[in-house]
């Protein structure tokens, strides 16, 4: 909605002028009535929009969900109400942003061992916080 935003709006395509609920803790697919055609070496990143987490409680459990280059279906997002009410939502109402970014590809290569770092094989909560 501003000029220098990361992100581009997704709406919901809702037929028939209806109404689509999420129940409180349910996940919904909505479609976009959107089709891409994103950039080899580019990715598109369905993140959650800040107001309707804040407000609703309604957030995309995989987010970032993850559009490759070459899928050419329709857009659809997971959304899913974390709030304590039912929430509706209407065609053209704007419910998540994406965001393009360049992915490196990269060629895995399988070794016998890993090369040595001084944080090791240390995980969750291991750097101190």
């Amino acid at each position: 909605m501003s000029r220098h935003a990361a992100g581009l709006d997704l709406a919901a395509c809702v037929p028939d002028g209806g109404v689509l609920v999420i129940a409180p803790g349910a996940r919904e697919l909505v479609p976009t009535g959107l089709a891409l055609a994103i950039p080899v070496g580019y990715e598109g990143q369905v993140r959650p929009r800040s107001g309707l987490a804040l407000r609703h409680g309604i957030t995309i459990p995989n987010s970032p969900g993850t559009i490759d280059a070459d899928y050419r279906g329709e857009l659809k997002v997971i959304l899913h109400n974390l709030g304590a009410e039912p929430f509706e939502i209407r065609h053209g109402e704007r419910i998540a942003q994406l965001v393009l970014a360049q992915v490196a590809a990269l060629e895995p290569v399988e070794v016998e061992a890993l090369p040595d770092a001084a944080r090791g094989d240390g995980g969750f909560g291991s750097t101190g916080r």
